[in-house]
Formats: C-alpha cells, sequence, structure tokens
C-alpha cells in the first residue's frame, strides 16, 4: 500500500518500475448541511490535504456551501480551521474564563431581527465577515469548481449555483427558513439548500473516479429524560427529520463511492461556540475518512 502522504504523488510520477504512471484519480467532494455541526467538516478537508489530494469540484449545501466556497477559493483545511475559530473559538484559556472577551461574541454581530422579511436573523453580517476568506468573488475564480444548492421558494424546487457571484450564493444556500431572512437572487427568492438536497453527492460530476460524501446532520436526544421539545428544537429538529428522509431515499437510488457522517450528537443548529466538543466527535469520521481515502488510493 502507498503511504498516505505520498498517494497522489505516486499515482501521477510512477513507481520507479519503468510502467507508465497512472493517473490520479479525480476526487469529487460533497459537503452537506449541518449548520454548526457542519464545522466537522473542516477535519474532513484536512484529511484531503494530509493526502495530497485535490477535489476535481465540490458540491455543498447551507454549511457545506460556507465551507466548500472556502476550499474551492484556495483555502488549506486548517487555514480555514483558523478563520472559522476566530469568532466561534473560545481561547487558550478555556471557554468559562473567555465570555467577557469582546472577540467570543463576534457571531452576536451577524444576529439581526428581521421579523418582518421571512427570518429572525439577517446574513449580510455573515456574508461581510465571509468575504475577508473567500478569496474569489465569482464562481469562474475559484481554484476548484463548486456547485452550492438553494431552493426556490416559490417554485418549490432545487436551484444549483455555480456561475455569478459566490457570496450571494452561498448566502441564499444557508438561508434557513424562519431563522435567516430569504435570498432574492436572479428575480427569485432562495432558502436553504438543506431543504431540498441536505448531501448534494449526486452533483459531482460523472467523470469522478471517486466520489465522497459527507453528512454532518448528526443525532439528537431529549434532554434529562424529557421527550417534549422545546419550541426552536421542534422547529430545528423537524426539519432534520426532512433532511434524514431525503438523504436515505438518495442511498437507496445511488450511493456515492466513500459515504462519511460523523458521529455528532445534541449538537444545535447555531452552537458553534461548541467548536471544541464538535471536533473532538468528529475525529473518528477522520480516520475514517483517511482510511477509506488511502485504501482507494492504494
Amino acid at each position: 500500500m502507498l503511504m498516505a502522504g505520498a498517494a497522489s504523488r505516486s499515482l501521477a510520477t510512477g513507481d520507479g518500475t519503468g510502467q507508465p504512471a497512472r493517473p490520479a484519480p479525480r476526487v469529487g467532494l460533497a459537503l452537506g448541511a449541518g449548520g454548526a455541526k457542519g464545522l466537522a467538516h473542516i477535519l474532513m478537508l484536512e484529511v484531503f490535504d494530509e493526502l495530497g489530494i485535490k477535489p476535481c469540484a465540490i458540491s455543498g449545501s447551507s454549511m457545506g456551501a460556507v465551507i466548500g466556497a472556502l476550499y474551492a477559493s484556495g483555502l488549506s483545511g486548517r487555514q480555514i480551521h483558523r478563520f472559522i475559530n476566530g469568532p466561534v473559538a473560545p481561547g487558550k484559556r478555556g471557554w468559562s474564563n473567555s465570555l467577557f472577551r469582546s472577540d467570543v461574541f463576534k457571531w452576536i454581530d451577524f444576529i439581526d431581527p428581521e421579523l418582518g422579511s421571512g427570518g429572525l436573523i439577517d446574513g449580510e453580517n455573515f456574508i461581510r465577515y465571509l468575504r475577508q476568506a473567500v478569496h474569489a468573488s465569482r464562481f469562474d475564480q475559484l481554484a476548484i469548481p463548486l456547485k452550492i444548492v438553494a431552493a426556490d421558494f416559490w417554485e418549490r424546487r432545487q436551484v444549483v449555483l455555480d456561475s455569478g457571484p459566490v457570496l450571494p450564493a452561498i448566502q441564499a444556500s444557508m438561508a434557513l427558513p424562519g431563522l435567516f431572512t430569504p435570498v432574492r437572487l436572479d428575480d427569485r427568492v432562495l432558502v436553504d439548500g438543506g431543504t431540498v438536497n441536505p448531501v448534494p453527492w449526486d452533483l459531482l460530476p460523472d467523470d469522478c473516479d471517486i466520489t465522497v460524501a459527507i453528512d454532518v446532520m448528526g443525532t439528537v436526544s431529549p434532554e434529562n429524560g424529557d421527550a417534549r421539545p422545546s419550541f426552536f428544537d421542534a422547529i430545528f429538529n423537524s426539519v432534520h427529520i426532512m433532511q434524514r428522509a431525503i438523504v436515505d431515499e438518495k442511498l437507496k437510488l445511488r450511493r456515492p463511492d466513500i459515504y462519511i457522517r460523523p458521529p455528532l450528537s445534541n449538537i444545535r443548529m447555531l452552537e458553534f461556540f461548541r467548536a471544541d466538543e464538535i471536533y473532538r466527535q468528529a475525529r473518528p469520521a477522520k480516520r475514517e475518512l483517511r482510511d477509506a481515502l488511502a485504501k482507494r488510493l492504494a
């Protein structure tokens, strides 16, 4: 078996036996919806970096679109980790000792009640923050081809965004109904892509040799033995029930070559401040992905 760190390079340069080098396989990557749980995608991207693999295409939905756009614009998994940790991580002193640091509350700045416009939160502030790191303003400037999923609110159907400005597409893909304000783009009202295609591996090119899908929806259980959900838990978990049904049906029709579902448990939609816990829970899936890719590249 090839050493993991040299897998893709060996395929491209030959093995020293005089045999023609095999072309490196084309790997497509789909990053799924999941709110704060989408931070687990970062660990999966680190696997690609460690193995020296550059995806030939990325598709993303909701938080998967956010992380996918950062990666497609040229950032490494480690760089994305540093960028995301800016507004969400408690810092070296620990969360309890960092409650009063102003930078911990950067995420609060993204919340701007918009009760009259279809959502509690206006995504513009988050998009302005994201603009600092996405090193491309348009899809054709990205280092890796990217497809972003959104949903046409009035037509009730999937919309695939892969041309024009990148940031409005991201904002549309993460516009969870009732939480984020819907986005008007090209005379359409767009909402969260997770409502129609939570893990969009079916949008990867047909000529991919290996398709990888990362499902970060996770699981949830009652708190303190009380099976009655809170108001927001009822709303968000109802969305997850719908998303799980969509993904289960897609898996019956066409499975990706590698399907990774990190064991994320009891992480709520907006609990970005639990980044360290999300990374801890996702580490077994990082090892699973590394092993699966290394085996495919052997």
